[in-house]
């Protein structure tokens, strides 16, 4: 499977996420109540998943793992972006998109993160 079908099933999997293409046709925009934790783009024909992080995982991350970078037109310090790589794991990016929506929701308001828990105790 490919990163960016990874990664968007992920994201669609989680509750109150959003796809759209606000900046055109083959960049996928995944957002969280209005607020975004995931892009699914390319550069050079590569493709490439943008994910917010904290910066100190971000910096661990970057060390550990050679298809993991500083986000692309990305804050450099908050946000990562990993490249399509025959090494990818999988269950890695699965986590790391989990790991960004969580962020998200950490810093919304409590009505927000109370709808967020509920939806999630549903399911």
């Amino acid at each position: 499977m490919s990163l960016h079908l990874i990664a968007a099933k992920a994201a669609l999997a989680l509750p109150e996420v959003t796809c759209t293409q606000p900046f055109g046709e083959g960049c996928d925009v995944y957002k969280v109540m209005d607020k975004m934790f995931l892009l699914n783009s390319s550069l050079k024909g590569m493709a490439l998943s943008n994910l917010k992080v904290t910066p100190d995982h971000g910096a661990m991350l970057r060390d550990i793992y050679p298809y993991i970078h500083a986000g692309w037109h990305m804050n450099k310090k908050h946000w990562i972006s990993i490249y399509e790589d025959e090494e990818l794991d999988s269950d890695l990016v699965i986590d790391l998109v989990q790991s960004s929506y969580e962020l998200v929701v950490s810093k919304l308001n409590k009505p927000q993160k109370q709808r967020i828990a509920t939806l999630q105790a549903i399911t």
